[in-house]
C-alpha cells in the first residue's frame, strides 16, 4: 500500500466502515470478489481540498473512490453524481479519464454517496512548476495539457449525451453570482478587494456569454495523470466543478498561474511565468487557439482571468471554512485563509490591465515591440559575451582558415569554436532559439539573433546556427529523391544538391526529404523525412559546391550527395509517412525570423564599416561622408535596416501571439524585405570601400554572397510575392464582402 504516492492512513474525520464498503463492492462491482481471501486495503490521498479521495487495493486490483465529505456543506457543492456522469460520457467518447465503474447514492453504505473508478498508473506533478524534469519536458507536458483542454472544448455536449448538464446561456453571469454567494457563505472576515472584484465582474460581463461548451472547471497540471515516461495525458481528474459554458473561462483558469502573486505560496502553487521550459502566457494562448482553430486576442482575456482569480479566492475561502468546521479534506487547509486577499487583488489588477503580457516593462523609447524582462537580461548577456569573447576571436578564425587553406583541416571546426561553445554553455547561453529550453519567445530571440548575426560564427558559438533551407526547389513536386518501404526498412534513392554541412567531419547523420512515388496522397502528403547515417552503404559525397566562389568551410560546405539505394531501418522515419512538409512548415516561420534577424545583424556590421570607411577616406579634398551622395547612402541604409527590423519583429510578435499560420503573410514579406534591405546596405558599403570591399580585407564580399543566396535558398522572391498578393486579396475580399 505504501507504494501509492501521496497517500496516508485514512484520517479520523473521514473514516468509514471499510467492511461495509467491501461487502457492497463484492455485490456490485464485477470481478471485485475474484480473490475473496485478499482483504480490501484503503488509504487516503493526502492532497485535494474538496471531495475526499481514497486508494483501494483488493489483491491485484486497484481502484479509486471519491465521496462527499461528512457534515455541513456549502450549497450546490460536492456533487459526486455529476462527476460520475460526465466521466462516464467522456470515457465512452475516448477522452482521457479514469474509467468510472459504479455510483452509489445510498449514504447507509459508508455515510455519504460515492463513486468508484479504475486506478490509472502514471505521473502526477503536484508542483505546477515541474522542478524534477528538464525544460524540454516541461514544455511538452504543458503543451499536452493545453491540447487536452482544447480537445475537451471541441466536444458537442449533446453528442456526449450530456443534455441538461449545464444551465444554458449566461454562464459567466452565473459564475460571478455563484462564487459571490459561495464566498459570502464561507467568509470569516471582510475583504474589500473581493467585494470590489465581484462588482467589476458583474459590470463587465462578456457580450458572447451564450457559449455552451463542456468545461472542466478546475483543470491544472496537478489534476492530470501523465504517462510514466512520455509527455502524454492518461487521465484528467477532479470533475466536481464541470459544467457547460464559455470555454475561455476554463482556459483562463488553467493558465492563470502565469500571473500568480509571487508572495502567495501555499503547497506547490506558484508563478510559472519565468520558469525555463514552461511556455509563456502568449505561447499558451497561441497553442490553444491553434488547437481549436479559433482566433483569441491576448488582451481580450481580462474578464476571464479576473473571474479565475475571484473563483480561486472563493474556493480558498471555502477550504478554510471547512477547516473551521473540522471536515477539510487536506491537512494544510488552514493556510488557504491567507490567499484570499492577494488573489482578489491580483484579479483586480488583471481586470484593469491594458496589456496582459507578463514581465514586460513600460519602454520610454517608444519601441513598438518590447522584450520580456528575461529577454532583456539574456540579450545583454549575449552582447557582453560577444564583446568579451566572440569579436576578439575573429582574427584567430581568419588565421586558422588562411593557414589551412590547402589542407583537409579546412573542413574542420577551429579549436577556437569549441572553446567558445564551452564558455557559452557555462554561462547558460545555449540553445536560446528553442523556447522549450530557453523560455524565450520569438520576439525575445529575434533581437538576440540580430546580435549574433554581426559575426558569421557567433550563432554556432551559442548553438543557435540557422536551420539550413530544404534542398528542394520552390516547387517541391519536382523532387526526385525517392523513399520506398521494404519490410522493416526504407530504401532511399536519389541525388541531393546543396546538402549543407555534409563536409564537416562531425556530420554523422543526414535528415533526408524524399518522396513516395507510388502514393496517391495530396501533393503535400507525399514527402517524408528520414534519418540516414552518413556511413550507410550507398551514401556518397560527390563534390562541394561553391557560392560565388566561396566554399563555406565553416558550416561544412554545401555538397552534392548521392543516395544509391540506401537502406535504413523503418524506425529512422521522423513522425510518420507523408509528414515531411508538416515537419518543415512547423519550423519555417520561426526559422525565417532567425534568418532575417541575423541578416539585419550583418547589415549593422556593414553599415558600421561604411561609416568608418567614409570617415577615413578622402576624395576631391573632403571626407567621403561629406559628399552628399554618401551621406544619403548612410541615411537610406539606416532607414532600410529599421524598416526591415520592424517588419521582422512584427512577424515574430504575431507568431508568439497567434501562431505560425496567422503570421504567414508577415513571414513571406520579411523573406523579400530583409535580404533586399541588407543587400542594399552591403552594396553601399562595398562601394565606399572601393576595391578593398571586394577582397578578403573586409567581410563584405562574403556577406554579400551569403545574403544574396537567401533570395533563392529561402525561396525566390517571386514565390513569396505571389503568396503575399494572394493573402492580401483574400483579406480585402473578406473586408469588402465580395467574391474575387
Amino acid at each position: 500500500m505504501a507504494s501509492e504516492p501521496d497517500t496516508t492512513a485514512v484520517r479520523e474525520q473521514h473514516r468509514f466502515d471499510q467492511g461495509a464498503l467491501e461487502r457492497y463492492l463484492a455485490r456490485q462491482l464485477p470481478r471485485f470478489a475474484v480473490q475473496p481471501f485478499e482483504p480490501l486495503s484503503v488509504r487516503q490521498y493526502s492532497l485535494g481540498q474538496s471531495n475526499p479521495t481514497f486508494y483501494l487495493k483488493k489483491g491485484s486490483k486497484a481502484y479509486v473512490l471519491r465521496k462527499k465529505p461528512h457534515g455541513s456543506l456549502l450549497p450546490q457543492a460536492h456533487k459526486v453524481d455529476r462527476e460520475y456522469r460526465v466521466q462516464k460520457a467522456l470515457f465512452a467518447a475516448g477522452f482521457p479519464v479514469p474509467e468510472p465503474l459504479l455510483y452509489c447514492s445510498d449514504p447507509s453504505v459508508i455515510g455519504t454517496e460515492f463513486y468508484v473508478m479504475q486506478h490509472v498508473p502514471g505521473r502526477i506533478f503536484r508542483n505546477i512548476s515541474l522542478p524534477g524534469v528538464s525544460p524540454a519536458e516541461r514544455s511538452a507536458l504543458y503543451v499536452a495539457l493545453i491540447q487536452t483542454l482544447a480537445q475537451l472544448h471541441s466536444f458537442n455536449v449533446n453528442s456526449l449525451g450530456l443534455q441538461g448538464y449545464g444551465r444554458g446561456p449566461g454562464y459567466c453571469k452565473r459564475q460571478v453570482s455563484t462564487w459571490k454567494r459561495q464566498y459570502q457563505a464561507a467568509a470569516h472576515t471582510d475583504i474589500p478587494a473581493m467585494n470590489e472584484l465581484a462588482e467589476w465582474l458583474a459590470n463587465n460581463l462578456p457580450t458572447d456569454d451564450h457559449e455552451e461548451q463542456l468545461l472542466h472547471g478546475d483543470l491544472r497540471i496537478d489534476n492530470v495523470i501523465f504517462h510514466p515516461t512520455e509527455a502524454r495525458v492518461m487521465a484528467v481528474l477532479d470533475w466536481e466543478l464541470s459544467t457547460t459554458g464559455h470555454p475561455l473561462a476554463d482556459f483562463a483558469y488553467t493558465v492563470a498561474f502565469s500571473f500568480w502573486p509571487e508572495t502567495s505560496r501555499v503547497g506547490h502553487f506558484t508563478n510559472i511565468s519565468n520558469i525555463a521550459g514552461i511556455p509563456s502566457f502568449e505561447e499558451l494562448v497561441s497553442l490553444y487557439s491553434r488547437c481549436r482553430n479559433v482566433t483569441i486576442s491576448v488582451d481580450n482575456l481580462n474578464f476571464f482571468l479576473a473571474l479565475s482569480y475571484f473563483k480561486t479566492a472563493s474556493i480558498c475561502q471555502g477550504i478554510y471554512a471547512r477547516y473551521l468546521l473540522g471536515n477539510a479534506a487536506a491537512e494544510n487547509s488552514y493556510e488557504f485563509a491567507n490567499l484570499v486577499q492577494p488573489l482578489a487583488e491580483t484579479g483586480l489588477q488583471l481586470a484593469k490591465k491594458t496589456s496582459l503580457t507578463p514581465g514586460i516593462q513600460p519602454c520610454s523609447t517608444g519601441e513598438l515591440f518590447r522584450q520580456t524582462e528575461k529577454g532583456q537580461v539574456v540579450l545583454q548577456k549575449v552582447k557582453d559575451f560577444m564583446k568579451k569573447h566572440v569579436f576578439p576571436a575573429e582574427k584567430e578564425m581568419e588565421e586558422y582558415y588562411a593557414r589551412n587553406k590547402n589542407s583537409p583541416d579546412v573542413w574542420k571546426k577551429p579549436p577556437t569554436i569549441e572553446r567558445l561553445k564551452e564558455k557559452a554553455r557555462e554561462e547558460g547561453l545555449w540553445n536560446l532559439f528553442l523556447p522549450a529550453v530557453s523560455g524565450l519567445g520569438q520576439l525575445d530571440y529575434a533581437l538576440i539573433a540580430e546580435e549574433t548575426g554581426k559575426c558569421y560564427f557567433a550563432p554556432e558559438v551559442f548553438n543557435c546556427h540557422a536551420p539550413e533551407p530544404d534542398v528542394a526547389s520552390s516547387d517541391a513536386t519536382n523532387m526526385e529523391c525517392s523513399l520506398q518501404r521494404d519490410g522493416d526498412s526504407y530504401v532511399v534513392h536519389g541525388k541531393k544538391w546543396w546538402s549543407s554541412g555534409a563536409g564537416n567531419p562531425n556530420c554523422k547523420i543526414a535528415i533526408v526529404m524524399a518522396k513516395d512515388k507510388n502514393t496517391t496522397a495530396s501533393r503535400y502528403k507525399q514527402h517524408s523525412m528520414i534519418i540516414v547515417p552518413m556511413n550507410t552503404p550507398g551514401v556518397k559525397l560527390i563534390r562541394p559546391l561553391s557560392v560565388f566562389g566561396y566554399f563555406d568551410y565553416f558550416h561544412g560546405g554545401h555538397f552534392e550527395v548521392h543516395f544509391n539505394n540506401v537502406r535504413v531501418p523503418a524506425s529512422h522515419l521522423i513522425l510518420g509517412e507523408g509528414r515531411g512538409f508538416e515537419i518543415a512548415q512547423g519550423r519555417l516561420g520561426p526559422g525565417r525570423i532567425h534568418h532575417c534577424m541575423r541578416s539585419i545583424g550583418a547589415a549593422e556590421t556593414a553599415l558600421r564599416i561604411l561609416c568608418e570607411r567614409s570617415a577615413q577616406r578622402t576624395t576631391f579634398g573632403k571626407k567621403l561622408y561629406r559628399h552628399e551622395v554618401v551621406a544619403h547612402w548612410i541615411a537610406e541604409c539606416r532607414i532600410a535596416i529599421e524598416q526591415a527590423r520592424l517588419l521582422t519583429l512584427k512577424a515574430a510578435s504575431r507568431i508568439d501571439t497567434l501562431g505560425n499560420k496567422e503570421a504567414r503573410k508577415e513571414v513571406a514579406m520579411i523573406k523579400v524585405v530583409a535580404p533586399r534591405a541588407v543587400l542594399k546596405v552591403i552594396d553601399c558599403a562595398m562601394q565606399v570601400c572601393g576595391g578593398a570591399g571586394f577582397s578578403d580585407d573586409f567581410p563584405l564580399a562574403q556577406m554579400f554572397a551569403y545574403i544574396r543566396t537567401l533570395r533563392v535558398a529561402d525561396g525566390p522572391d517571386e514565390v513569396h510575392l505571389s503568396v503575399i498578393a494572394k493573402l492580401e486579396l483574400l483579406e480585402q475580399a473578406k473586408q469588402l464582402n465580395a467574391h474575387l
